[in-house]
């Protein structure tokens, strides 16, 4: 059942005695206990395929050996490394970011142990938030990596748990990470002191942040607000997204950095990928957070994707695979230059975003515009097509595409880039695939990545390990589990074995790291 009343939005799905609420939105921010504490997770275990009936038992079944992948990654992770950020599950070693951690693994794990029901897991995840997690720490932090990863794993953890510890954590982690907005033009410089607030420039091309990191805060810094009733935290990231709307584009495409002082674009680059995916991911995700309410990024999205089919997509020989390369361009310039065919991993998250561009979550069959839909397709059997060409069934970090009508092969894979991440990026746009056609395919195709994944990069004493080469058959391990493991790859997997009851999305938005935030009130307004 969903209604969305005054006060926010309320899910709740009955499964006997439990009743799982969702956290509604505070008119104002007080220390005052408004919602259930996360001991209510004990009365009973969650069974979400419960909420609806088109699960069969094979895909339970493939959705338990998903839970079972996580329970196996974190089990090694709390044996060997547990309360540091990082793990590194070959050597059974660990590392923080910065002196005393920040959470980095537990944090964005949160919602993904909630939404597999693992209780106790859960459970000892908050113990440590609640007794060792300190953020007044006098060290700097990537402001990007903190919001999507930390202040995104406490604010959806908190919309599905109702645990207002969480939801405190955020407010403070927040409120640290808003002084790196204090720039001359508002965009956040690339990292901030904890301690101080005080922002932190880049300390390469000269000072200028990551237009993807720049502009992908935007979703948690908006429910911040929706939560707490304090505007602030909007109104930092949307004079970002200001600043960014009145730069010359090409045709909707970015440059990949922006300067903090000028306010204005850095270096030529465009694409896709590192640097650059999230801006477009962000366009249409805020529009849809907002219930459609800001038409300002729909149009900077449907422009962008615009500019994408004119200047980015290319067709590989001799197959004719459709692919996103990037480009070289100048301020003024009407055109790209230097194309170059290559697509980082990163780029096939777009195909799940197009897809959602077009239903809005909804079944395919309530939309007759699929121009849009057919390219997702396109773009989505090109990223599965980077994993079949291997021989472990996984797709590299980067690859180039064959233009040359005389070549045999597609694809090519350069040995710096054959290693393989653990990435979300195509189990992403293959979930939202699934979630929007309903074509078993996809499905199938998800299953045998995961057994893939299963099978090169599952450490026997815990833990998932990111590989050297996806090109040989005994690939070797690099020692590294990246949280984006637990918080999206593992997450997407689980969902798309699951009910489309268990996160609805035309009800929820996920943040580029996986954290699902509902969609807020029709009725709510942030310039009130």
């Amino acid at each position: 059942m969903r209604t969305d009343g005054g006060n926010g939005i309320h899910t709740e799905c009955k499964i006997g005695r439990f009743v799982l609420h969702t956290a509604t939105r505070h008119s104002e921010y007080t220390s005052e206990v408004t919602h259930r504490s996360v001991l209510f997770f004990q009365e009973s275990r969650i069974v979400p395929e419960q909420c609806g009936n088109d699960l069969s038992s094979s895909w339970q079944e493939r959705r338990s050996k998903v839970a079972e992948a996580f329970r196996h990654a974190w089990g090694g992770y709390t044996e060997q490394a547990f309360g540091f950020d990082e793990y590194h599950p070959v050597s059974k070693t660990s590392l923080n970011i910065i002196p005393k951690g920040m959470g980095y693994t537990i944090i964005d794990s949160l919602d993904t142990m909630l939404l597999m029901n693992l209780t106790e897991e859960f459970n000892q995840a908050r113990e440590w938030i609640s007794t060792s997690l300190d953020f007044n720490q006098p060290s700097a932090v990537n402001v990007f990596e903190t919001t999507i990863r930390v202040l995104g794993g406490l604010l959806s953890s908190y919309h599905l748990s109702g645990d207002k510890l969480l939801l405190d954590k955020a407010v403070d982690l927040g409120d640290r990470l808003l002084g790196a907005f204090e720039s001359p033009s508002g965009i956040p410089y690339a990292s901030v002191m904890l301690d101080t607030g005080k922002g932190v420039p880049a300390h390469f091309n000269s000072g200028a942040s990551s237009t993807a990191e720049a502009t992908t805060l935007q979703l948690e810094f908006k429910y911040l607000s929706y939560l707490t009733g304090d505007k602030k935290y909007w109104n930092a990231v949307e004079k970002v997204m200001a600043v960014v709307d009145k730069l010359d584009k090409l045709d909707g495409l970015v440059p990949i950095f922006i300067s903090p002082e000028s306010g204005a674009f850095w270096g030529d680059e465009i694409r896709l990928g590192s640097r650059g995916d999230s801006y477009y991911e962000y366009l249409l995700k805020q529009w849809l957070q907002t219930t459609k309410q800001e038409t300002r990024y729909r149009d900077m999205y449907d422009e962008a994707v615009d500019g994408i089919k004119k200047h980015l997509l290319s067709k590989s020989q001799p197959s004719h695979l459709t692919f996103v390369g990037e480009v070289n361009w100048h301020s003024g310039s009407k055109e790209g230059k230097n194309f170059s065919p290559k697509m980082d991993h990163l780029v096939c998250f777009l195909p799940g975003t197009l897809a959602l561009g077009v239903t809005l979550g909804e079944p395919i069959q309530n939309n007759p515009n699929l121009e849009d839909l057919q390219l997702a397709k396109e773009l989505l059997y090109t990223c599965w097509q980077t994993y079949t060409a291997t021989v472990t069934g996984l797709g590299p970090e980067i690859v180039y595409f064959n233009m040359n009508e005389d070549e045999k092969n597609d694809i090519i894979i350069k040995p710096a880039d054959a290693h393989n991440l653990l990435r979300p990026e195509t189990i992403e746009s293959i979930f939202y695939m699934w979630r929007i056609t309903k074509d078993p395919k996809y499905r199938d195709w998800g299953w045998r990545m995961f057994l893939s994944f299963e099978k090169y990069c599952k450490v026997a004493s815990g833990g998932y390990s990111s590989i050297d080469d996806v090109t040989v058959r005994e690939p070797h391990m690099r020692d590294n589990m990246e949280t984006f493991f637990l918080a999206e790859t593992l997450k997407y997997f689980y969902l798309l074995f699951s009910d489309d009851n268990l996160v609805p999305i035309d009800q929820y938005v996920f943040n580029t790291e996986a954290h699902p935030f509902p969609i807020f009130n029709k009725q709510w307004d942030a310039t009130e």
